[in-house]
């Protein structure tokens, strides 16, 4: 009971000596308030008047029994010190790209330059003397093919020693990079030169020497290595197959296969494109270059420097999103295919261009942000290619603009922009083949004994024009491309000519292939100019609440008064003018009272609420 009482009366004094500490706490507030100094935006509670153990401010912790008196911490200033605001750090500035002169300027600059200018001009010489070898006969082929891979062997084999001490690790990089290129070489001329190996056998050796240059600049980390190694293998090797041969884009896609591993596992954008890039270029030279471009080695160079360099510029997308050299290569993939199908046969160079066409939209299908874009883009243009190659006059204006209307009803089903800018472009090279060749504006104007053929071949385009320049503007005002007519007027405008340009043409061939003749033409632009009128009044009826039917339905109006005034009161004679007049006139009449009828019946509830 002694050491209770005890415990007890430590505890009051404790508490009283809480409250005396929170008093002097309340004081120092007042102080500060009064000369102006920050306060608290809490302050801390006054001291009980009963003995209730109060909440144990941060720094006070309870004692257990027995209780030892501790020293108190001067709570109210730092209650204070926390109340005061943090000062903000810096903000940090923006990143500043090193200028050319600021890189070279920096210490052991001079000596990697050196060093990497050093390994590109022995390589340079060693194909040099390669190539000299062979010119003055030195030595045998096999002796120099021995020579070769005993001299990349050695400048790797000094790289690996160099490579131990840290201040010879740029020479080392440089003699690696120059020793993989010499060994790379040199199974190229033993396989294209001397034939001492199978070109399956070459390539092999050729993929497992650029795998293990790879694989030696990922073990040391070095980009520069990997990029060096890649470029050494592609620069080098039109010098020993003797120019660009599909064997050259051969062996360049071994040298893209085996740098997989490092476009997954690595960001190393230059040794992506030096891998990348030469392979679809390679094929391209060759295709030109060849005396018979068509040929089918040629042909399947072509088709697998696009298969490869799509496959790995997906894999890498997949990634990396916004890797550019995955999103470039896969841009570019296509080119190869679709140049080397130019100088196919046409059944031919159909089916080659339709199906990097399905390949690259199946691919746009199944990717999502820039990359499926891009392959949208690229398919696009492929199918452009199999659509021209395979059709020939009205024919191929048709399914342009046939393909356009699908792009259109595509991009306004999916969103997407591109989609919208194909449409476009396929429309716009539909519109200038119709307006040249299968639909011109002589064909409206004059009258000619077309053909049947032709007519329904017009009447055809005529209709697709009609439907594309509705449906283009529609669209683009749906993804908001394109605002409303009274702020967006021009395009809305053209757009409006081409519709009633194509609304023209298919009544007027349609008449003619009704009424073939002279009673034809004429029965059609009477039907035309009534039809403008009659469609002016329901857009007007239609549109009192909406602006831009209303808009629509007066700029009709004034197409169809001056088709009157322009054309049909010089083109026609007899009673197709008195008749066009004549209906022409009681339709507007007709729209305007009951335009006026509508505008009085929507005003009457304002008034009567005014």
């Amino acid at each position: 009971m002694a050491a209770d009482r005890t415990a007890l009366a430590r505890l009051a004094e404790e508490i009283d000596e809480l409250g005396r500490r929170l008093t002097l706490v309340g004081a120092e507030l007042r102080t500060m308030r009064t000369s102006g100094e920050a306060v608290p935006q809490q302050a801390p509670p006054a001291a009980p008047a009963w003995p209730v153990p109060p909440m144990a401010p941060p720094a006070f912790t309870w004692p257990s029994p027995p209780m030892v008196q501790q020293p108190m911490p001067q709570y109210g200033m730092a209650q204070h010190a926390m109340a005061q605001p943090r000062p903000l750090g810096p903000m940090p500035a923006p990143i500043r790209r090193e200028s050319l002169g600021e890189k070279l300027g920096k210490e052991g600059a001079g000596s990697r330059m050196l060093a990497w200018i050093g390994g590109a001009v022995t390589l340079l010489g060693i194909v040099l003397l390669l190539v000299l070898a062979i010119q003055r006969g030195w030595l045998g082929p096999l002796p120099r093919v021995l020579v070769g891979a005993g001299f990349g062997l050695a400048l790797v084999a000094v790289g690996l020693r160099l490579h131990r001490d840290p201040a010879g690790r740029t020479g080392a990089f440089a003699l690696a990079a120059t020793g993989i290129a010499v060994l790379y070489l040199d199974t190229i001329a033993a396989t294209t030169l001397y034939e001492y190996l199978p070109v399956v056998v070459g390539l092999g050796i050729a993929l497992a020497i650029v795998v293990g240059g790879l694989r030696l600049a990922t073990h040391w980390d070095s980009a520069s290595l990997g990029t060096a190694v890649v470029l050494g293998c592609a620069v080098c090797a039109p010098l020993i197959t003797q120019g660009f041969t599909p064997t050259l884009v051969t062996f360049l896609l071994a040298v893209q296969v085996a740098t997989t591993p490092v476009q997954l596992s690595k960001e190393w954008t230059p040794a992506a494109w030096g891998a990348g890039i030469p392979p679809l270029l390679a094929s391209a030279i060759s295709t030109f270059v060849l005396a018979k471009p068509g040929s089918w080695t040629n042909t399947a160079a072509a088709v697998g420097a696009g298969v490869i360099g799509l496959g790995l510029a997906v894999l890498a997308t997949h990634r990396r999103p916004a890797d550019p050299a995955a999103l470039s290569l896969l841009a570019l993939a296509a080119a190869p295919t679709l140049i080397a199908a130019l100088f196919l046969p046409k059944s031919q160079a159909v089916l080659l261009a339709a199906g990097a066409a399905a390949v690259l939209l199946g691919v746009c299908v199944a990717l999502r942000g820039t990359a499926g874009q891009l392959a949208g883009i690229a398919g696009m243009a492929a199918a452009f290619q199999a659509t021209v190659t395979q059709f020939d006059g009205t024919a191929r204006t048709a399914i342009l603009l046939a393909e356009a209307l699908l792009l259109t009803l595509v991009a306004w089903r999916v969103r997407k922009d591109f989609a919208l800018a194909g449409g476009l472009a396929f429309a716009a090279v539909g519109g200038m083949l119709a307006w040249s060749t299968d639909f011109p504006p002589t064909m409206i104007a004059e009258f000619r004994p077309w053909t049947s053929g032709r007519l329904a071949g017009a009447c055809l385009v005529a209709a697709l024009i009609l439907a594309v320049s509705v449906a283009l503007p529609w669209t683009a005002s749906r993804l908001g491309k394109l605002g409303a007519p009274g702020k967006t007027m021009p395009p809305w405008l053209f757009g409006g000519f081409l519709a009633l340009y194509g609304a023209a043409g298919v009544v007027l061939t349609a008449s003619l292939l009704v009424f073939p003749g002279r009673t034809g033409f004429l029965v059609g632009h009477v039907l035309i100019t009534v039809s403008w009128t009659a469609a002016a009044l329901v857009l007007l009826v239609r549109g009192i609440d909406v602006p831009a039917l209303r808009t629509i339905g007066l700029v009709l109006v004034g197409a169809a008064v001056l088709k009157l005034i322009l054309f049909d009161l010089s083109a026609l004679d007899g009673m197709a003018r008195v008749a066009v007049f004549l209906c022409a006139g009681l339709i507007l009449l007709a729209a305007g009272a009951r335009y006026a009828r509508k505008v009085a019946a929507t005003a009457r509830p304002e008034e009567k609420i005014s």
